[in-house]
C-alpha cells in the first residue's frame, strides 16, 4: 500500500489535484522557485570552498611556501627541515628568483616568481600541466595558466627583461599550482642564469604539516622552521590560508544574496501551501463530511489533503532541481579552470538534500490545515457545507458603508474581513513579493554602481596616451576575475592606461609626455585633465611588488569611491584599499614606506578606497613623490557642448605623429560575474513576484467561487459587469497597498544587511554610493508595485466573475 493509499483514497487525491488546477499550479510554481534558489545557494556555498580544497588536496598543495637565503642555509640543511616534528611532507629546495619579462610587442608583464624544477611532480605541490609540456632545457619556460591567451601561447617568446641582450625564453607549457607557489617554472640552470644583483637566487621549500588549519598553527610551524636554521636564513613565508581566502572570494560574494532569495522563496512556499490547503479545506467542508460518511477515517482524510499538496509540490521540486542546476552552471563554469580540476557541477548531496527538505516543509505546511479537516465532525461538515458562518463581517459592512466611496468598492473591501486568515496569507504573499522586488532593485543598482566604481577612468570623456592604442597594456583584472590571478597580457582597448615601461613595437616609439600634455592643454574644448601611470613599488610590511597608480594634477574627477578618509590632494599622501590596511595592520593617518626604483618616500594614508581590481592591493599616490615617474595617460574632461569623439579625433591628429593616440571613452557598467549576478537576481525576483501573484490568484479564485451566488444577486439588482470587476479588484487593492507598505521597508532593510556581507566576503568595505541606492522615485514606484502584483493576480478571476451570467450565478450554491 502506498503512502497515500490506493483505490478510493487514491482516486480522491487524483480528483482533488485535477479539479483544482489553479491551486495545483500555485503549489508547483511556489515550490519550484524555492527549490531552484535553494539549489543555487547550496551549490555556491559548496563552490566557495570545494574547487580550491579539491585542487589543493589532489595536488598536495603546500601549507607553507618558504624562501631561504642559500648563503645561510645549504641544500642539505634545508632538506633536514623536512624531518622536523609536525612536518608531514616537504619538497625542495628549488632555486627561485623574480624577473619581469617583456613580450614580443614590448609589453612588460607583471613581476613573476620563477622557480627551477626538473618536473611538475613532487611530494608537495604537484603542478598540473594544462597545455604543452614541462621545461626540459635552458631557454624554455612554463607560465601560470592565467597568462594563456591570444597574445601568449605555446611557442611564443619572451625576453627576460627590457634590457639590451636579455635572453629569450620560449613558452612550452601552461600550468596550475593550486597553492600558487610560483608564477612560472624553468630548469634550475635557467633560474641561476636569470638571477641578477637586484633579483638574487633564493631557495624555495614547500611544506605540508600535520596541523595547518589555523593561522596560529602555521605561525607555530614557521617559528620551528626559523629556529632550525641560522638567524636570518628564513627570508619569508606564504600561507595557504591566504591563498585559499583569495581563491574563495569569487563565489563567496554570490552566496549571501542567493541565500536571501532562497529564504524568501521558502517562506513564500510555506505561506502559499498553507493558504492553498486551508482554502481547499474551507471550500470542501461538505465533501469532507461526505467522505467521512461513506467510511473514510480522519487519518485518511488528513493523508488525502496532505497528498493534494505533495503531488504538485513533487512536480515543482523536480523542475526546481533542474532549473537550479541550470542557473548555477554559469556561476561555476569558470571556477574549475582556475585550479586545473575537473569541471564543477552542483554537488549530488545538494540535489538530494534540498528536494528532501522541500518535501518536509511542504508536508508540514499542508499538515496543519489538513488536521483541521480530519477533526471536523461529519454532521457539522455536511450541514455547514461551503457557506461561511452567519454574521461574519457584518460589522465591517456597517463601517465600510459609512465611507464616502462607491458601493462596489466598499463591498469589495468587506471581503478582507470575511476570511481574515485568507486575507493575511494574501497580504504576506504580496509583502514577500515586494521584499524580493525591492531587494533586487537595490542589488542591481549596487552592482551597477560597483561596475562604474571599478573603472573610474571611464568617467573621463577622452583618453590620451603616450603610446598607440594597439600597444596599450591592459589594466588589472576587474572584479569577477579569478582571485589572485595576475593580469592577462595581450588585452587592449580604449581607455586602458599603459603600464609604465611599455614600449611601441614600431616607430616613432613612446611619445614625450611633456609634448602630449602640451597638445592637450592647447586643444580647444579642453575642460580639465590629469596624468596617470601604473607602476610597481615595494611597501614595507608587504612581501613582493605592489601595484601603484601615480597621478599628476587634479585627479579628483578620476578618484576611486572612498569608504573612509579622502582622495589624494597633494604630495606625501597615499590612498589604499581595505586589503592593504588588513595586510599591513595600518589605519588612516599612519605612515608607510614606499619605494619605487631608487626613490623611497614616507607617505601618509589619507583614505580607504573601494577597489575591486583583484586580490592584490593597489595604492594611489601623487606623481610628485617620485620625480622619475612620468604619465603614460592623460584623462580629459571636455567643455560643455564639445563632442568627445570630435575632440579625440583632433587631439589624435596632433599626438599620433609623436607616437601617442587619443580616443573617446564609453561608459562602463557591470561585466562578467557582476552581470551574471544581476541577471540571476532579476530572474529570481521575477519568479518570486510571479509566485506572489499566483498566491493572490488562488485566494481570489476561492473568494469568487464562494461568493458567486452573492455576485449573482448584485447583478440581479442592477450592478454592471464593470462594477463587479471593481468590486473584486478593490478587495485586493487594499492588500496591495498594505503589502507595499510592509514589503518595501523590509526589502530596503534586507539590502542594507546582505550587500555589506557580500563586500566583506571579497575583503572590502563598501562606499555610500553602493549602499545608498534608493531614491524617492524608486521607493514610490516600488510602493505601487504591491498594488500591481495584487491587481494583476486578481485580474483573471475578476474578469471571470464580471462575465458570469446572472442566472448561472444565482443557481450556484
Amino acid at each position: 500500500m502506498s503512502l497515500f493509499g490506493t483505490g478510493a483514497l487514491g482516486r480522491v487525491v487524483r480528483s482533488g489535484v485535477g479539479r483544482r488546477r489553479v491551486q495545483t499550479v500555485v503549489i508547483a510554481v511556489a515550490t519550484m522557485m524555492a527549490v531552484a534558489s535553494a539549489v543555487v545557494a547550496g551549490s555556491l556555498m559548496v563552490a566557495a570552498a570545494a574547487p580550491f580544497d579539491r585542487a589543493f588536496g589532489e595536488q598536495r598543495g603546500a601549507h607553507l611556501t618558504a624562501r631561504f637565503d642559500p648563503a645561510l642555509a645549504s641544500a642539505a640543511q634545508l632538506a633536514e627541515t623536512g624531518k622536523l616534528a609536525g612536518v608531514s611532507a616537504s619538497s625542495g629546495p628549488y632555486p627561485s628568483t623574480v624577473f619581469r619579462p617583456v613580450d614580443r610587442t614590448g609589453f612588460r608583464l607583471p613581476t613573476l616568481t620563477l622557480v627551477g624544477r626538473s618536473g611538475p611532480d613532487g611530494d608537495v605541490d604537484r603542478v598540473v600541466l594544462k597545455s604543452g609540456r614541462w621545461a626540459q632545457r635552458p631557454g624554455e619556460i612554463v607560465l601560470a595558466a592565467s597568462f594563456e591567451g591570444p597574445a601568449l601561447g605555446i611557442g611564443a617568446t619572451l625576453r627576460a627583461s627590457d634590457t639590451a641582450g636579455a635572453p629569450t625564453l620560449s613558452i612550452v607549457g601552461f600550468a596550475v599550482s593550486a597553492g600558487r607557489s610560483a608564477d612560472s617554472w624553468a630548469t634550475p640552470a635557467q633560474v641561476d642564469a636569470l638571477a641578477s644583483e637586484g633579483s638574487p637566487v633564493t631557495s624555495q621549500m614547500l611544506y605540508r604539516f600535520d596541523s595547518a588549519s589555523t593561522k596560529e598553527q602555521l605561525l607555530a610551524d614557521r617559528k620551528r622552521l626559523a629556529a632550525s636554521v641560522r638567524p636570518g636564513a628564513l627570508l619569508g613565508t606564504e600561507s595557504w590560508l591566504d591563498t585559499k581566502r583569495a581563491a574563495d572570494q569569487g563565489a563567496a560574494a554570490t552566496v549571501p544574496f542567493v541565500s536571501a532569495f532562497g529564504v524568501l522563496g521558502i517562506a513564500m512556499s510555506v505561506i502559499i501551501v498553507g493558504s492553498v490547503i486551508s482554502g481547499v479545506v474551507g471550500t470542501s467542508l461538505r465533501r469532507i463530511g461526505i467522505l467521512k460518511a461513506i467510511g473514510f477515517t480522519p487519518r485518511e482524510v488528513v493523508r488525502a489533503y496532505v497528498a493534494q499538496a505533495l503531488v504538485p509540490a513533487g512536480a515543482g521540486i523536480a523542475v526546481g532541481v533542474l532549473l537550479g542546476n541550470l542557473l548555477a552552471a554559469p556561476l561555476l563554469a569558470d571556477t574549475a579552470a582556475a585550479y586545473g580540476t575537473v569541471a564543477l557541477s552542483v554537488a549530488w548531496w545538494v540535489d538530494v538534500t534540498v528536494p528532501a527538505a522541500a518535501l518536509v516543509v511542504v508536508g508540514l505546511a499542508a499538515l496543519v490545515p489538513a488536521l483541521r479537516a480530519g477533526r471536523l465532525r461529519t454532521v457539522e461538515a455536511i450541514a455547514v457545507g461551503r457557506s461561511p458562518r452567519t454574521g461574519r463581517g457584518r460589522w465591517a459592512h456597517r463601517v465600510m458603508g459609512a465611507l464616502p466611496l462607491p458601493r462596489p468598492v466598499t463591498y469589495g473591501l468587506v471581503t478582507l474581513f470575511t476570511h481574515p486568515v485568507r486575507a493575511l496569507a494574501m497580504l504576506l504573499s504580496v509583502a514577500f513579493g515586494m521584499v524580493a522586488a525591492t531587494f533586487a532593485v537595490g542589488l542591481t543598482s549596487s552592482l551597477h554602481a560597483i561596475g562604474i566604481a571599478q573603472d573610474p577612468e571611464s568617467r573621463a570623456a577622452v583618453t590620451v596616451t603616450t603610446t598607440r592604442m594597439a600597444e596599450v597594456a591592459p589594466p588589472p583584472p576587474p572584479v569577477g576575475g579569478d582571485a589572485g590571478d595576475p593580469p592577462r597580457p595581450g588585452g587592449s582597448g580604449p581607455g586602458a592606461p599603459p603600464v609604465e615601461g611599455s614600449a611601441a613595437s614600431g616607430e616613432p616609439g613612446v611619445a614625450d609626455p611633456a609634448k602630449v600634455r602640451a597638445a592637450v592643454a592647447r586643444q580647444a574644448g579642453t575642460g580639465s585633465y590629469y596624468g596617470k601611470t601604473r607602476t610597481e613599488v615595494t611597501v614595507a610590511g608587504i612581501s613582493g611588488p605592489v601595484r601603484a597608480s601615480l597621478y599628476q594634477g587634479d585627479s579628483r574627477s578620476g578618484s576611486y569611491e572612498m569608504i573612509s578618509g579622502h582622495w589624494i590632494t597633494g604630495a606625501g599622501q597615499v590612498v589604499v584599499p581595505t586589503r592593504f590596511l588588513e595586510r599591513t595592520s595600518t589605519k588612516i593617518g599612519d605612515l608607510v614606506l614606499v619605494t619605487r626604483a631608487e626613490e623611497t618616500v614616507r607617505l601618509r594614508i589619507v583614505g580607504e578606497s573601494f577597489d575591486t581590481s583583484g586580490s592584490e592591493p593597489e595604492i594611489h599616490a601623487d606623481m610628485a613623490d617620485f620625480p622619475s615617474a612620468e604619465p603614460g595617460t592623460f584623462l580629459v574632461e571636455v567643455e560643455s557642448g564639445v563632442s568627445a569623439e570630435e575632440y579625440a579625433r583632433k587631439v589624435a591628429a596632433v599626438v599620433r605623429p609623436l607616437g601617442g593616440d587619443a580616443t573617446a571613452n564609453a561608459p562602463s557598467g557591470p561585466e562578467g560575474v557582476l552581470l551574471i549576478m544581476s541577471a540571476l537576481a532579476v530572474l529570481l525576483t521575477l519568479m518570486l513576484v510571479s509566485v506572489a501573484g499566483l498566491g493572490v490568484l488562488n485566494s481570489v479564485v476561492l473568494d469568487t467561487r464562494e461568493r458567486i451566488h452573492d455576485l449573482g444577486v448584485c447583478k440581479a439588482i442592477g450592478m454592471a459587469p464593470r462594477q463587479i470587476l471593481v468590486l473584486v479588484l478593490s478587495s485586493v487593492a487594499a492588500i496591495g497597498v498594505l503589502g507595499g507598505l510592509i514589503g518595501v521597508p523590509a526589502g530596503c532593510a534586507l539590502h542594507g544587511l546582505v550587500v555589506p556581507v557580500m563586500g566583506r566576503a571579497v575583503g572590502t568595505g563598501l562606499p555610500s554610493p553602493v549602499l545608498e541606492v534608493y531614491g524617492p522615485v524608486e521607493l514610490l514606484l516600488l510602493g505601487l508595485g504591491g498594488v500591481a502584483i495584487a491587481v494583476l493576480g486578481a485580474l483573471v478571476p475578476a474578469g471571470w466573475a464580471a462575465r458570469a451570467r446572472t442566472a448561472t450565478a444565482l443557481r450556484t450554491e
